[in-house]
């Protein structure tokens, strides 16, 4: 039972390392944008929401390194999990626009899928240990 705890945590640690990889390239490429270009990313109370989400990636991430506040790591996934939330439903319906990769798909619904499994992988990590 011990080995098999073991082997699923060998796994998940390297899944989420991996998620929080693809997150912090993706929002600090939208970042970069955003700062030399402007009007990329739009605004959340007069702050370009890319650099929320960024934040959102890289907090926990460093949470998680250290294994530090849970709490912390749930609070920013979860703040920009409703953000992508949110932001993929207006972009679904026409009520807002999210930015765009070069293939023409909205951002927030990458942003949207990643902060959904960086919480799943989380959680399921805390009940395996």
């Amino acid at each position: 039972m011990q080995i098999h705890l073991q082997m699923q945590t060998r796994i998940l640690n390297p899944l989420l390392l991996i998620t929080f990889a693809i997150g912090i390239i993706g929002a600090g490429n939208l970042v970069y944008s955003e700062f030399t270009q402007h009007h990329i990313c739009p605004k959340l109370l007069r702050i370009p929401a890319c650099y929320i989400i960024m934040a959102c990636f890289v907090i926990p991430f460093i949470a998680h390194i250290f294994n530090k506040s849970k709490v912390i790591y749930f609070l920013f996934t979860g703040l920009a999990f409703i953000i992508a939330l949110v932001a993929s439903i207006m972009e679904f319906t026409g009520l807002g626009e999210c930015p765009k990769t070069p293939s023409g798909t909205p951002m927030c619904y990458y942003s949207f899928l990643l902060f959904s499994s960086l919480i799943i992988l989380k959680l399921i990590l805390i009940k395996k240990r």
